[in-house]
Protein backbone atom coordinates (compact mmCIF):
# COMPACT_ATOMS: atom_id res chain seq x y z
CA UNK A 1 0.00 0.00 0.00
CA UNK A 2 3.07 2.15 -0.58
CA UNK A 3 2.42 5.29 -2.68
CA UNK A 4 3.69 4.49 -6.12
CA UNK A 5 2.19 7.52 -8.15
CA UNK A 6 1.86 11.53 -7.25
CA UNK A 7 -1.49 11.95 -5.81
CA UNK A 8 -3.72 15.20 -6.51
CA UNK A 9 -4.07 17.40 -3.79
CA UNK A 10 -7.67 17.65 -4.10
CA UNK A 11 -7.88 13.45 -3.79
CA UNK A 12 -6.19 14.56 -0.64
CA UNK A 13 -8.42 16.61 0.46
CA UNK A 14 -11.39 14.70 -0.33
CA UNK A 15 -9.83 12.06 2.34
CA UNK A 16 -9.47 15.13 4.68
CA UNK A 17 -13.21 16.22 4.04
CA UNK A 18 -14.36 12.90 5.30
CA UNK A 19 -12.33 13.28 8.61
CA UNK A 20 -13.94 16.39 8.77
CA UNK A 21 -17.53 15.53 7.89
CA UNK A 22 -16.68 12.75 10.64
CA UNK A 23 -16.02 15.29 13.40
CA UNK A 24 -18.86 17.37 13.15
CA UNK A 25 -21.10 14.66 14.60
CA UNK A 26 -20.20 15.87 17.73
CA UNK A 27 -22.05 18.78 19.05
CA UNK A 28 -20.53 20.64 22.32
CA UNK A 29 -24.05 20.88 23.98
CA UNK A 30 -24.87 17.22 23.28
CA UNK A 31 -26.12 15.37 26.79
CA UNK A 32 -24.72 12.23 24.60
CA UNK A 33 -21.22 11.88 26.65
CA UNK A 34 -18.58 8.49 27.19
CA UNK A 35 -21.33 7.00 29.27
CA UNK A 36 -23.45 7.06 26.32
CA UNK A 37 -20.91 5.99 24.14
CA UNK A 38 -19.99 2.83 26.33
CA UNK A 39 -23.77 1.93 26.84
CA UNK A 40 -24.81 1.92 22.97
CA UNK A 41 -21.61 0.19 22.04
CA UNK A 42 -22.67 -2.56 25.20
CA UNK A 43 -26.01 -2.62 23.42
CA UNK A 44 -25.26 -2.68 19.73
CA UNK A 45 -22.03 -4.96 19.90
CA UNK A 46 -23.41 -6.86 22.65
CA UNK A 47 -21.71 -10.35 21.93
CA UNK A 48 -18.06 -9.01 20.00
CA UNK A 49 -15.32 -9.13 21.63
CA UNK A 50 -14.39 -6.31 23.42
CA UNK A 51 -11.23 -6.15 25.35
CA UNK A 52 -8.67 -8.61 26.13
CA UNK A 53 -5.74 -8.50 29.37
CA UNK A 54 -3.20 -11.73 29.81
CA UNK A 55 -6.28 -14.45 29.87
CA UNK A 56 -8.75 -12.44 30.45
CA UNK A 57 -11.33 -11.63 27.73
CA UNK A 58 -14.65 -9.19 27.56
CA UNK A 59 -17.51 -9.08 25.26
CA UNK A 60 -19.14 -5.13 24.86
CA UNK A 61 -21.68 -6.53 27.53
CA UNK A 62 -19.34 -7.89 29.91
CA UNK A 63 -17.09 -4.96 29.66
CA UNK A 64 -20.19 -2.43 30.63
CA UNK A 65 -21.39 -4.69 33.22
CA UNK A 66 -18.02 -4.52 34.82
CA UNK A 67 -18.16 -0.68 34.48
CA UNK A 68 -21.64 -0.68 36.21
CA UNK A 69 -20.15 -2.42 38.90
CA UNK A 70 -17.33 0.06 39.34
CA UNK A 71 -19.75 2.99 38.90
CA UNK A 72 -22.18 1.88 41.66
CA UNK A 73 -19.81 1.74 44.00
CA UNK A 74 -17.86 5.00 43.53
CA UNK A 75 -21.45 6.86 43.77
CA UNK A 76 -23.31 4.28 46.35
CA UNK A 77 -20.36 4.18 48.36
CA UNK A 78 -17.54 6.41 48.01
CA UNK A 79 -19.98 9.49 47.15
CA UNK A 80 -18.97 10.28 43.81
CA UNK A 81 -20.79 12.68 42.39
CA UNK A 82 -20.86 14.88 39.02
CA UNK A 83 -18.34 17.13 38.76
CA UNK A 84 -16.05 15.36 40.89
CA UNK A 85 -12.33 14.42 40.19
CA UNK A 86 -10.35 11.23 41.20
CA UNK A 87 -7.61 10.17 40.36
CA UNK A 88 -6.84 7.21 38.47
CA UNK A 89 -3.47 5.15 39.19
CA UNK A 90 -3.42 2.04 37.55
CA UNK A 91 -1.08 0.12 34.97
CA UNK A 92 -2.44 -0.94 32.27
CA UNK A 93 -4.63 -3.88 32.85
CA UNK A 94 -8.88 -4.37 32.55
CA UNK A 95 -9.70 -2.61 35.63
CA UNK A 96 -7.98 0.81 34.15
CA UNK A 97 -11.02 0.64 31.36
CA UNK A 98 -13.59 -0.43 34.84
CA UNK A 99 -13.33 2.73 36.80
CA UNK A 100 -12.25 4.82 34.04
CA UNK A 101 -15.74 4.35 32.27
CA UNK A 102 -17.50 4.15 35.81
CA UNK A 103 -16.67 7.40 36.76
CA UNK A 104 -17.85 8.69 33.61
CA UNK A 105 -21.16 7.18 34.31
CA UNK A 106 -21.00 8.99 37.85
CA UNK A 107 -20.22 12.52 35.84
CA UNK A 108 -17.06 12.81 36.82
CA UNK A 109 -13.56 13.78 35.68
CA UNK A 110 -10.92 10.96 35.26
CA UNK A 111 -7.55 12.28 36.19
CA UNK A 112 -4.98 9.43 34.60
CA UNK A 113 -2.08 9.73 37.17
CA UNK A 114 1.70 8.27 35.76
CA UNK A 115 2.42 5.39 37.65
CA UNK A 116 6.28 6.40 37.62
CA UNK A 117 6.01 9.44 39.82
CA UNK A 118 5.90 9.88 43.30
CA UNK A 119 6.75 12.30 45.95
CA UNK A 120 5.80 15.92 44.67
CA UNK A 121 5.56 15.29 41.72
CA UNK A 122 2.79 12.82 42.47
CA UNK A 123 1.35 15.11 45.00
CA UNK A 124 1.20 18.44 42.21
CA UNK A 125 -0.96 16.42 39.99
CA UNK A 126 -3.96 15.96 42.41
CA UNK A 127 -3.25 19.90 43.65
CA UNK A 128 -4.14 20.95 40.52
CA UNK A 129 -6.95 19.32 39.36
CA UNK A 130 -8.19 19.38 42.81
CA UNK A 131 -8.96 15.48 42.73
CA UNK A 132 -11.03 14.08 46.06
CA UNK A 133 -9.60 11.19 46.20
CA UNK A 134 -7.21 8.32 44.07
CA UNK A 135 -7.97 4.79 42.52
CA UNK A 136 -5.10 3.06 43.03
CA UNK A 137 -3.85 -0.27 41.33
CA UNK A 138 -2.30 -2.52 44.10
CA UNK A 139 0.78 -2.68 41.80
CA UNK A 140 1.18 1.45 42.17
CA UNK A 141 0.10 1.48 45.81
CA UNK A 142 4.56 1.82 46.57
CA UNK A 143 4.28 5.30 44.99
CA UNK A 144 1.92 6.67 47.02
CA UNK A 145 4.67 6.04 50.22
CA UNK A 146 6.16 9.16 50.55
CA UNK A 147 5.10 11.58 53.14
CA UNK A 148 3.83 14.27 50.09
CA UNK A 149 0.97 12.58 49.45
CA UNK A 150 0.34 10.50 52.50
CA UNK A 151 -2.92 12.93 52.67
CA UNK A 152 -4.55 11.36 49.36
CA UNK A 153 -7.39 9.34 50.15
CA UNK A 154 -6.59 6.19 48.74
CA UNK A 155 -9.32 3.37 47.30
CA UNK A 156 -7.74 0.17 46.43
CA UNK A 157 -7.94 -2.05 43.35
CA UNK A 158 -6.44 -5.55 43.60
CA UNK A 159 -4.05 -7.18 42.04
CA UNK A 160 -2.78 -10.44 42.36
CA UNK A 161 0.30 -10.33 40.10
CA UNK A 162 2.04 -7.39 41.62
CA UNK A 163 0.59 -7.78 45.83
CA UNK A 164 1.25 -4.96 48.02
CA UNK A 165 2.34 -4.94 51.48
CA UNK A 166 0.03 -5.79 54.53
CA UNK A 167 1.01 -1.78 55.92
CA UNK A 168 0.42 -0.64 52.09
CA UNK A 169 -3.20 -1.92 51.76
CA UNK A 170 -4.10 -0.93 55.17
CA UNK A 171 -3.35 2.80 54.51
CA UNK A 172 -6.43 2.67 51.59
CA UNK A 173 -9.73 3.79 52.82
CA UNK A 174 -11.86 1.76 50.76
CA UNK A 175 -11.22 -1.89 48.89
CA UNK A 176 -13.12 -2.39 45.93
CA UNK A 177 -12.78 -6.05 45.88
CA UNK A 178 -14.76 -6.39 49.13
CA UNK A 179 -18.36 -4.71 47.20
CA UNK A 180 -17.50 -6.75 43.77
CA UNK A 181 -19.56 -9.67 43.91
CA UNK A 182 -22.69 -7.53 45.33
CA UNK A 183 -22.53 -4.38 43.36
CA UNK A 184 -25.08 -4.00 40.46
CA UNK A 185 -24.29 -4.64 37.25
CA UNK A 186 -27.42 -2.57 35.57
CA UNK A 187 -26.74 0.62 33.91
CA UNK A 188 -26.76 3.41 36.46
CA UNK A 189 -29.78 6.04 36.10
CA UNK A 190 -28.91 9.21 33.40
CA UNK A 191 -30.04 11.59 36.67
CA UNK A 192 -26.65 10.77 38.01
CA UNK A 193 -24.95 12.86 35.04
CA UNK A 194 -27.63 15.69 34.80
CA UNK A 195 -26.69 18.84 33.57
CA UNK A 196 -23.46 17.08 32.48
CA UNK A 197 -22.78 18.04 28.20
CA UNK A 198 -20.00 16.85 25.81
CA UNK A 199 -17.75 20.13 26.01
CA UNK A 200 -17.20 19.44 29.79
CA UNK A 201 -14.43 17.73 31.00
CA UNK A 202 -14.23 14.26 31.08
CA UNK A 203 -10.48 13.20 31.49
CA UNK A 204 -7.16 15.05 32.77
CA UNK A 205 -3.86 14.00 31.27
CA UNK A 206 -0.49 15.07 31.72
CA UNK A 207 1.70 16.46 29.60
CA UNK A 208 5.46 15.66 29.38
CA UNK A 209 7.21 17.08 32.11
CA UNK A 210 10.36 16.97 33.83
CA UNK A 211 10.65 19.06 36.88
CA UNK A 212 7.67 16.79 38.29
CA UNK A 213 5.28 19.46 37.60
CA UNK A 214 3.68 18.75 34.43
CA UNK A 215 0.48 20.92 33.16
CA UNK A 216 -2.72 18.78 32.94
CA UNK A 217 -4.52 19.35 30.12
CA UNK A 218 -8.32 18.49 29.76
CA UNK A 219 -10.12 16.29 27.53
CA UNK A 220 -14.00 17.07 26.93
CA UNK A 221 -16.38 14.36 26.37
CA UNK A 222 -16.71 15.93 22.90
CA UNK A 223 -13.68 15.94 22.20
CA UNK A 224 -12.85 11.93 23.07
CA UNK A 225 -16.18 10.94 21.33
CA UNK A 226 -14.98 12.95 18.13
CA UNK A 227 -11.70 11.45 18.17
CA UNK A 228 -13.20 8.07 17.62
CA UNK A 229 -15.32 8.87 14.55
CA UNK A 230 -12.90 10.91 12.94
CA UNK A 231 -10.15 7.83 13.68
CA UNK A 232 -12.68 4.77 12.27
CA UNK A 233 -12.84 7.17 9.15
CA UNK A 234 -8.86 7.75 8.90
CA UNK A 235 -8.26 3.87 9.56
CA UNK A 236 -11.33 2.48 7.87
CA UNK A 237 -11.86 0.31 10.60
CA UNK A 238 -14.72 -2.67 11.91
CA UNK A 239 -15.80 -4.71 13.80
CA UNK A 240 -13.31 -7.51 12.46
CA UNK A 241 -10.24 -5.12 13.18
CA UNK A 242 -8.24 -5.50 16.65
CA UNK A 243 -6.02 -2.81 18.34
CA UNK A 244 -3.17 -3.17 19.84
CA UNK A 245 -3.31 -0.94 23.08
CA UNK A 246 0.70 -1.18 24.49
CA UNK A 247 1.47 2.32 25.16
CA UNK A 248 0.28 3.70 28.66
CA UNK A 249 -3.16 4.29 28.86
CA UNK A 250 -2.17 7.24 31.47
CA UNK A 251 -0.44 8.91 28.71
CA UNK A 252 -3.18 9.00 26.26
CA UNK A 253 -2.38 7.50 23.20
CA UNK A 254 -4.27 4.25 23.27
CA UNK A 255 -6.82 5.62 25.60
CA UNK A 256 -7.54 8.77 23.63
CA UNK A 257 -7.12 7.48 20.36
CA UNK A 258 -7.39 3.42 20.36
CA UNK A 259 -10.25 3.32 22.91
CA UNK A 260 -13.24 6.11 21.46
CA UNK A 261 -11.98 4.56 18.28
CA UNK A 262 -12.90 0.73 18.75
CA UNK A 263 -16.35 1.95 20.33
CA UNK A 264 -17.31 3.44 17.16
CA UNK A 265 -17.35 0.09 14.95
CA UNK A 266 -17.46 -2.52 17.71
CA UNK A 267 -13.74 -3.20 17.53
CA UNK A 268 -11.55 -5.52 20.14
CA UNK A 269 -9.11 -4.06 22.10
CA UNK A 270 -6.03 -5.60 23.56
CA UNK A 271 -3.60 -3.98 26.02
CA UNK A 272 -0.50 -5.39 28.46
CA UNK A 273 0.87 -4.18 31.27
CA UNK A 274 3.78 -2.49 29.90
CA UNK A 275 5.45 -2.94 26.02
CA UNK A 276 7.39 -5.77 25.47
CA UNK A 277 10.15 -5.76 22.75
CA UNK A 278 10.44 -9.98 22.69
CA UNK A 279 6.80 -10.55 22.89
CA UNK A 280 5.07 -7.84 20.48
CA UNK A 281 4.81 -9.81 17.66
CA UNK A 282 3.83 -12.70 19.56
CA UNK A 283 0.92 -11.00 20.44
CA UNK A 284 0.42 -9.44 16.81
CA UNK A 285 -0.07 -13.25 15.80
CA UNK A 286 -2.04 -14.18 19.34
CA UNK A 287 -4.59 -11.62 19.23
CA UNK A 288 -4.75 -11.43 15.21
CA UNK A 289 -3.99 -7.51 15.48
CA UNK A 290 -4.70 -5.68 12.54
CA UNK A 291 -4.41 -2.08 13.95
CA UNK A 292 -2.32 -0.17 16.13
CA UNK A 293 -0.69 3.13 17.67
CA UNK A 294 2.77 3.13 17.64
CA UNK A 295 5.98 6.00 18.70
CA UNK A 296 9.06 5.76 16.02
CA UNK A 297 11.59 4.58 18.84
CA UNK A 298 9.49 2.31 19.69
CA UNK A 299 9.68 0.73 15.67
CA UNK A 300 13.63 1.54 15.99
CA UNK A 301 13.79 -0.73 18.86
CA UNK A 302 11.83 -3.68 17.32
CA UNK A 303 13.50 -2.82 14.56
CA UNK A 304 16.64 -4.45 16.71
CA UNK A 305 15.60 -7.61 17.36
CA UNK A 306 17.33 -10.21 15.19
CA UNK A 307 15.38 -11.31 11.88
CA UNK A 308 12.43 -14.56 12.12
CA UNK A 309 11.24 -16.43 9.18
CA UNK A 310 8.11 -15.06 9.87
CA UNK A 311 8.83 -11.31 10.56
CA UNK A 312 5.60 -10.99 7.57
CA UNK A 313 2.97 -13.34 8.95
CA UNK A 314 0.95 -11.37 11.01
CA UNK A 315 -2.57 -9.60 10.06
CA UNK A 316 -1.03 -6.04 11.55
CA UNK A 317 -2.47 -3.74 8.19
CA UNK A 318 -2.84 -0.49 9.17
CA UNK A 319 -0.60 1.67 11.49
CA UNK A 320 -0.80 5.68 13.27
CA UNK A 321 1.40 7.30 15.21
CA UNK A 322 4.48 9.75 14.88
CA UNK A 323 8.07 9.95 14.76
CA UNK A 324 8.78 7.16 12.06
CA UNK A 325 11.07 9.18 10.26
CA UNK A 326 11.71 8.07 6.20
CA UNK A 327 14.39 5.52 6.94
CA UNK A 328 12.70 3.85 9.86
CA UNK A 329 9.54 3.56 8.01
CA UNK A 330 11.46 2.01 5.09
CA UNK A 331 13.32 -0.39 7.15
CA UNK A 332 10.09 -0.96 9.19
CA UNK A 333 8.13 -1.50 5.89
CA UNK A 334 10.86 -3.91 3.89
CA UNK A 335 10.96 -6.36 7.09
CA UNK A 336 7.26 -6.83 8.74
CA UNK A 337 5.90 -5.86 4.94
CA UNK A 338 3.96 -3.37 3.04
CA UNK A 339 1.17 -1.67 5.70
CA UNK A 340 -0.88 1.02 5.99
CA UNK A 341 0.93 3.50 7.69
CA UNK A 342 -1.03 6.84 9.20
CA UNK A 343 2.25 9.24 10.24
CA UNK A 344 0.60 12.31 12.08
CA UNK A 345 1.71 15.37 14.04
CA UNK A 346 0.21 17.03 17.15
CA UNK A 347 -0.12 17.10 20.68
CA UNK A 348 -2.39 16.19 23.71
CA UNK A 349 -3.72 19.51 23.68
CA UNK A 350 -3.30 20.55 20.29
CA UNK A 351 -5.86 22.68 18.56
CA UNK A 352 -5.00 21.42 15.34
CA UNK A 353 -3.40 18.61 13.87
CA UNK A 354 -2.06 17.22 10.45
CA UNK A 355 -2.35 13.58 9.55
CA UNK A 356 -0.83 11.69 6.54
CA UNK A 357 -3.70 10.03 4.50
CA UNK A 358 -1.35 9.41 1.43
CA UNK A 359 0.97 7.20 2.91
CA UNK A 360 4.17 9.11 2.03
CA UNK A 361 7.00 7.78 3.35
CA UNK A 362 8.36 9.69 6.35
CA UNK A 363 5.48 12.95 5.97
CA UNK A 364 3.53 13.72 9.19
CA UNK A 365 0.49 14.87 6.98
CA UNK A 366 -0.19 17.08 3.68
CA UNK A 367 -2.08 20.75 3.42
CA UNK A 368 -3.74 20.62 0.14
CA UNK A 369 -5.72 23.83 0.53
CA UNK A 370 -4.40 26.51 3.58
CA UNK A 371 -7.85 27.95 3.30
CA UNK A 372 -9.56 24.59 4.87
CA UNK A 373 -7.47 24.78 8.20
CA UNK A 374 -6.42 26.44 11.03
CA UNK A 375 -3.00 25.45 10.97
CA UNK A 376 0.07 28.23 9.73
CA UNK A 377 3.67 27.46 9.57
CA UNK A 378 4.76 31.15 11.37
CA UNK A 379 8.42 31.45 9.67
CA UNK A 380 11.02 30.80 11.83
CA UNK A 381 15.06 31.29 11.76
CA UNK A 382 16.02 28.53 13.60
CA UNK A 383 20.37 29.56 13.55
CA UNK A 384 19.17 32.55 15.77
CA UNK A 385 16.25 30.90 17.35
CA UNK A 386 13.74 33.65 16.30
CA UNK A 387 10.39 34.04 13.81
CA UNK A 388 11.10 35.56 10.81
CA UNK A 389 9.54 39.26 10.73
CA UNK A 390 8.54 41.50 7.58
CA UNK A 391 9.45 45.36 6.92
CA UNK A 392 6.46 46.09 9.27
CA UNK A 393 8.10 43.77 12.06
CA UNK A 394 5.03 41.43 12.41
CA UNK A 395 5.46 37.27 12.13
CA UNK A 396 5.26 36.20 8.57
CA UNK A 397 3.88 32.68 6.81
CA UNK A 398 6.65 30.68 5.82
CA UNK A 399 7.00 29.36 2.52
CA UNK A 400 7.21 26.11 0.59
CA UNK A 401 11.14 25.01 1.67
CA UNK A 402 11.32 27.27 4.67
CA UNK A 403 11.12 25.71 8.13
CA UNK A 404 8.03 27.30 10.60
CA UNK A 405 6.36 26.65 13.57
CA UNK A 406 3.32 25.67 13.60
CA UNK A 407 0.48 27.42 15.27
CA UNK A 408 -3.35 26.86 15.47
CA UNK A 409 -5.77 29.55 15.24
CA UNK A 410 -8.10 28.88 18.18
CA UNK A 411 -11.92 29.40 17.38
CA UNK A 412 -14.89 29.15 19.61
CA UNK A 413 -17.83 28.18 17.16
CA UNK A 414 -21.21 28.08 18.63
CA UNK A 415 -21.68 24.55 19.73
CA UNK A 416 -18.88 23.19 17.68
CA UNK A 417 -15.27 21.53 19.51
CA UNK A 418 -13.12 21.88 16.13
CA UNK A 419 -10.61 24.70 16.57
CA UNK A 420 -11.31 25.44 20.31
CA UNK A 421 -8.20 25.09 22.55
CA UNK A 422 -9.38 23.25 25.79
CA UNK A 423 -6.78 23.99 27.44
CA UNK A 424 -5.02 23.59 31.33
CA UNK A 425 -6.47 23.64 34.64
CA UNK A 426 -3.47 26.60 34.73
CA UNK A 427 -4.87 29.54 33.27
CA UNK A 428 -1.22 30.63 33.22
CA UNK A 429 0.05 27.92 31.55
CA UNK A 430 -2.70 28.15 28.53
CA UNK A 431 -1.84 32.14 28.33
CA UNK A 432 1.93 30.46 28.12
CA UNK A 433 0.71 29.03 24.81
CA UNK A 434 -1.35 31.27 22.61
CA UNK A 435 -0.25 33.76 20.54
CA UNK A 436 -2.23 37.06 19.84
CA UNK A 437 -2.13 39.10 17.41
CA UNK A 438 -0.25 37.37 15.06
CA UNK A 439 -1.56 38.06 11.63
CA UNK A 440 -4.09 40.65 12.51
CA UNK A 441 -5.32 42.51 15.33
CA UNK A 442 -7.27 40.48 18.11
CA UNK A 443 -6.38 37.20 16.29
CA UNK A 444 -5.09 33.97 18.94
CA UNK A 445 -2.96 31.10 17.90
CA UNK A 446 -2.02 27.90 19.79
CA UNK A 447 1.50 27.66 19.99
CA UNK A 448 2.76 24.24 19.19
CA UNK A 449 6.48 24.82 20.13
CA UNK A 450 6.89 22.81 16.56
CA UNK A 451 9.11 23.78 13.72
CA UNK A 452 7.64 22.01 10.52
CA UNK A 453 8.66 22.56 6.62
CA UNK A 454 6.45 22.41 3.68
CA UNK A 455 7.38 20.86 0.33
CA UNK A 456 6.41 21.46 -3.05
CA UNK A 457 3.55 19.36 -3.38
CA UNK A 458 2.24 20.56 0.43
CA UNK A 459 3.62 17.72 2.79
CA UNK A 460 4.55 18.84 5.91
CA UNK A 461 7.96 17.35 7.76
CA UNK A 462 8.83 17.67 11.38
CA UNK A 463 11.74 18.98 11.91
CA UNK A 464 12.51 19.56 15.26
CA UNK A 465 11.60 21.53 18.68
CA UNK A 466 11.89 24.68 19.36
CA UNK A 467 14.41 26.40 21.52
CA UNK A 468 15.39 24.04 24.99
CA UNK A 469 13.25 21.43 24.62
CA UNK A 470 14.31 17.47 22.89
CA UNK A 471 12.67 14.71 22.95
CA UNK A 472 13.21 11.44 24.16
CA UNK A 473 11.58 8.02 24.47
CA UNK A 474 8.58 10.19 23.03
CA UNK A 475 8.45 12.40 25.79
CA UNK A 476 9.47 16.33 25.91
CA UNK A 477 12.46 17.30 27.68
CA UNK A 478 12.46 21.23 28.39
CA UNK A 479 16.46 22.00 29.32
CA UNK A 480 15.65 24.92 31.33
CA UNK A 481 13.53 22.96 34.01
CA UNK A 482 16.24 20.02 33.95
CA UNK A 483 19.10 22.82 34.83
CA UNK A 484 16.56 24.30 37.30
CA UNK A 485 16.32 20.66 39.18
CA UNK A 486 19.72 19.91 39.41
CA UNK A 487 21.41 23.57 39.60
CA UNK A 488 22.05 23.22 43.52
CA UNK A 489 24.28 19.46 43.30
CA UNK A 490 26.75 20.03 45.88
CA UNK A 491 29.76 21.16 44.15
CA UNK A 492 28.23 22.48 40.79
CA UNK A 493 29.13 25.77 39.66
CA UNK A 494 27.74 25.36 36.07
CA UNK A 495 25.40 22.94 34.50
CA UNK A 496 23.98 23.17 30.96
CA UNK A 497 21.40 20.50 29.93
CA UNK A 498 21.25 19.74 25.87
CA UNK A 499 19.95 17.17 23.53
CA UNK A 500 22.64 15.03 21.56
CA UNK A 501 21.69 12.76 18.67
CA UNK A 502 22.67 9.25 19.67
CA UNK A 503 22.70 6.46 16.78
CA UNK A 504 19.51 5.61 14.66
CA UNK A 505 17.33 6.89 17.68
CA UNK A 506 14.98 8.81 16.46
CA UNK A 507 14.75 11.91 19.50
CA UNK A 508 17.66 13.21 21.45
CA UNK A 509 19.28 11.96 24.74
CA UNK A 510 19.98 14.37 27.30
CA UNK A 511 23.50 15.74 28.54
CA UNK A 512 24.49 17.61 31.32
CA UNK A 513 27.91 19.80 30.71
CA UNK A 514 28.96 20.65 33.71
CA UNK A 515 31.94 22.90 35.81
CA UNK A 516 32.80 22.43 39.27
CA UNK A 517 33.78 24.64 42.26
CA UNK A 518 37.16 24.42 42.70
CA UNK A 519 38.28 21.49 44.96
CA UNK A 520 35.26 19.19 44.44
CA UNK A 521 34.98 16.51 42.39
CA UNK A 522 31.74 14.42 40.43
CA UNK A 523 29.93 11.57 42.64
CA UNK A 524 28.47 9.59 40.44
CA UNK A 525 25.29 7.94 42.43
CA UNK A 526 24.76 11.37 44.33
CA UNK A 527 23.69 12.71 41.22
CA UNK A 528 21.95 9.40 39.94
CA UNK A 529 19.83 9.71 43.58
CA UNK A 530 19.20 13.31 42.85
CA UNK A 531 17.69 12.93 39.46
CA UNK A 532 16.03 9.90 40.47
CA UNK A 533 14.39 12.13 43.32
CA UNK A 534 13.99 15.26 41.09
CA UNK A 535 12.91 14.73 37.43
CA UNK A 536 11.22 11.79 35.52
CA UNK A 537 13.82 9.13 34.34
CA UNK A 538 13.09 10.01 30.68
CA UNK A 539 14.50 13.54 31.66
CA UNK A 540 17.08 12.50 33.26
CA UNK A 541 20.93 12.91 31.24
CA UNK A 542 22.15 10.12 29.67
CA UNK A 543 25.81 11.76 29.67
CA UNK A 544 27.93 13.64 32.28
CA UNK A 545 30.39 16.26 30.65
CA UNK A 546 32.46 17.70 33.37
CA UNK A 547 34.18 21.13 32.10
CA UNK A 548 36.88 22.36 33.49
CA UNK A 549 36.21 25.87 32.26
CA UNK A 550 33.09 27.19 30.78
CA UNK A 551 32.62 28.84 27.89
CA UNK A 552 31.25 32.08 28.33
CA UNK A 553 33.02 34.24 25.13
CA UNK A 554 29.47 33.88 23.04
CA UNK A 555 25.91 33.58 23.79
CA UNK A 556 24.50 30.33 26.15
CA UNK A 557 22.39 29.06 23.00
CA UNK A 558 25.88 29.31 20.66
CA UNK A 559 27.28 27.39 22.98
CA UNK A 560 25.11 25.09 23.61
CA UNK A 561 24.60 24.52 20.04
CA UNK A 562 28.31 23.85 19.91
CA UNK A 563 27.64 21.29 22.74
CA UNK A 564 25.15 19.78 20.82
CA UNK A 565 27.85 19.34 18.20
CA UNK A 566 30.62 17.60 19.99
CA UNK A 567 28.23 15.41 21.60
CA UNK A 568 29.72 13.04 23.86
CA UNK A 569 32.44 11.41 21.18
CA UNK A 570 35.75 11.14 22.80
CA UNK A 571 37.98 11.41 20.30
CA UNK A 572 36.36 15.34 19.68
CA UNK A 573 35.64 15.64 23.64
CA UNK A 574 38.82 16.12 26.19
CA UNK A 575 36.77 16.46 29.11
CA UNK A 576 35.88 13.63 31.67
CA UNK A 577 32.84 12.00 30.28
CA UNK A 578 29.95 10.04 32.48
CA UNK A 579 27.43 7.68 31.63
CA UNK A 580 24.04 7.38 32.97
CA UNK A 581 23.83 3.20 34.45
CA UNK A 582 20.54 1.77 35.90
CA UNK A 583 22.10 -1.52 36.92
CA UNK A 584 24.48 0.30 39.09
CA UNK A 585 22.60 3.29 40.53
CA UNK A 586 24.52 5.43 39.60
CA UNK A 587 26.89 7.85 36.54
CA UNK A 588 29.93 5.79 35.55
CA UNK A 589 32.99 6.70 33.56
CA UNK A 590 32.58 6.32 30.12
CA UNK A 591 33.42 3.15 27.80
CA UNK A 592 32.07 1.65 24.87
CA UNK A 593 29.73 -0.93 27.25
CA UNK A 594 28.21 1.80 29.43
CA UNK A 595 26.80 3.57 26.19
CA UNK A 596 25.49 0.49 25.04
CA UNK A 597 23.69 -0.33 27.97
CA UNK A 598 22.57 3.37 28.53
CA UNK A 599 20.70 3.90 25.13
CA UNK A 600 19.67 0.24 25.03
Amino acid sequence: MSQAAPISRDDTQAKLNLRGAAGMKVRASQTYTTAERVEESAAQFADHFCLAFQDQRYSYAQLNEAVNRAAHMLHDDLGVRRGDVVGLALENRAEFFFYWFGLMKVGATASFINTNITGKPLAHAFEVTNAKACIVGEEVLAQFDAPEVAHIAKWLVRDAEKPASAAQIASCAFDFSSKWASAATANPPAEWRAGLVAEMPAIYVFTSGTTGLPKAALISHARWLMTGYVMQQTLHTNADDIFYAYLPLYHGAASLSLTPTAFVMGSGLVTRRKFSKSEFWNDVRKYGITAMQYVGEICRYLLTNPPQANDKEHKLRVMTGTGLATELWNAWVDRFGDMQIIESWGSTEANTSTVNVDNRVGSVGRIPDWSKTNLKLLAYDVDNDCHITDENGKKRLAQPGEVGEAIGMIFQIPDSIAGRFEGYTDPAANEKKIYRNVLQEGDAWWASGDLLREDEDGYLWFVDRLGDTFRWKSENVSTMEVADSLGDFPGIETITIYGVKVGSHSGRAGMAAITLQQGASFDGKAFYELCSQRIPRYAAPLFVRIMKVADMTSTYKLRKVDLQKEGFDPSIVKDALWVRDEKAGAYLPYNEDSVARAVA
